[in-house]
């Protein structure tokens, strides 16, 4: 799977994020933990079972998702 950020760069995401969890900041957890690419796999069921505009929509980083299934599967309804 092709990598955009770095496992170091990805823990320090969850780290930052489950700070702001444990200090009851839900808000600033679910922003902080969607700057972490999503897993393509997560991303290809979330298409099939929720739909495409909702992955648009839910703000999290797709880079990973782009470099593995490219662009156009993000734009096109179809898998």
């Amino acid at each position: 799977m092709p990598q955009t950020m770095t496992l170091d760069e990805k823990l320090a995401i969850s780290m930052k994020a489950c700070a702001l969890y444990h200090a009851g900041d839900e808000e600033g957890f679910s922003r902080v933990i969607r700057t972490a690419p999503l897993p393509p796999y997560l991303a290809k069921v979330m298409k099939e079972k929720i739909g495409l505009d909702f992955l648009l929509k839910s703000g999290w980083n797709l880079s990973e998702v782009e470099a593995e299934y490219g662009r156009d599967w993000l734009s096109t309804k179809n898998n």
